[in-house]
């Protein structure tokens, strides 16, 4: 889709940097906004050399729509891909209203301001917390929604949000993307996760004992119902789920249709599984200890991807060794992240 102008939010974070990439190498041009509350500017420049294109970007917040209306005034696009929002499930239990303000009313104000210049083609990121604590595993998109943290409510509701707005004017041609559990990074390390703060998803927390930055590895429960009794979940490299918001654009461009469509590989990993596969890539024991289980995990979470193959002729291509062994090179490489 030579030419078309695509707008990301949250672009300087770490599955937005990535789009990025995927963006460029599929000649999109792109218009990048982050307020670099999580991001960094150093991720957009490196997203240009991975991509080897140019990237207009601009640190603004969703929520300013003043801002938003001159942007695009000045910079007319044809479609936005929508990754910026919080993303800490344990922040958003003492922080709901922080939350609420930042995914749910910031992505309403985005909303708006794209109504205002024409602009209905639109890809949003949600996540798989949407589905709870699963009946059964794996999940197809048909499976009931069971929010059960702020995080995830603020995600289903702007899911319902968007269902509305095409209800209200069917010249919308939305995507909803449900992420699993992106992991990895990119293969050439200088693009990857960059958590601000102590790492809260098990790859950082991984790579950081690994290397040395923190002691041990806490697992949050040994006694569920799964291969080994920690809990399973299914991770997707993240250069998979940046090619899948290509695909997605291509769809909407194409067909015009709305969808919402689990971004998983079809298959979990328990955490003992996890930890023995990082260990193969780092070539290093990773110490850990067990935990009292938290409220709100389930024993297993893994997609049914069958609908993305269908619909969008996508699938995950890279396996959990790929991840490992693509997180640890960015890690090593970058022990403190972006660092800036």
């Amino acid at each position: 889709m030579a030419n078309k102008t695509i707008l990301v939010t949250g672009a300087a974070g770490y599955i937005g940097s990535h789009i990025c990439v995927e963006l460029l190498a599929a000649k999109y041009c792109v218009i990048a906004i982050d307020n670099l509350a999580n991001g960094s500017s150093a991720a957009i420049r490196r997203a240009q050399q991975c991509g080897q294109g140019e990237i207009r970007f601009y640190p603004m917040d969703i929520r300013d729509r003043p801002a938003l209306d001159s942007l695009l005034q000045t910079h007319p696009v044809d479609a936005a891909i929508h990754c910026a929002g919080l993303k800490i499930m344990s922040e958003s239990v003492t922080q709901p209203l922080r939350y609420f303000e930042n995914n749910v009313s910031g992505s309403a104000t985005l909303l708006q301001a794209l109504e205002r210049s024409g602009v209905r083609n639109f890809v949003f990121s949600s996540s798989a917390a949407v589905y709870g604590a699963p009946a059964s595993v794996p999940i197809p998109e048909s499976a009931p929604v069971s929010a059960n943290n702020p995080y995830s409510r603020s995600k289903l509701t702007v899911e319902q949000l968007l269902a509305d707005l095409h209800d209200a004017d069917p010249r919308w041609a939305i995507g909803v993307l449900r992420y699993f559990n992106p992991a990895g990074a990119h293969p050439s390390g200088l693009l990857g996760d960059s958590p601000r703060g102590m790492a809260s998803n098990l790859m950082p927390a991984m790579a950081r004992v690994a290397l040395g930055q923190q002691p041990m590895l806490s697992i949050f429960g040994d006694d569920y119902p799964t291969i080994d009794g920690t809990g399973v979940r299914d991770y997707i490299h993240v250069a998979d789920v940046a090619s899948a918001h290509v695909a997605a654009l291509d769809h909407l461009f194409g067909a015009g249709s709305g969808f919402t469509l689990n971004l998983g590989t079809g298959r979990g990993y328990s955490v003992l599984e996890m930890i023995k596969t990082f260990e193969l890539a780092c070539a290093r024991t990773i110490p850990y200890r067990i935990e009292p289980r938290r409220s709100s995990d389930s024993a297993a979470c893994y997609a049914d991807p069958a609908q993305a193959l269908a619909l969008l002729g996508w699938q995950a291509r890279k396996g959990l060794a790929d991840m490992c062994a693509d997180h640890w090179r960015w890690h090593t490489q970058n022990p403190d992240g972006y660092a800036e």
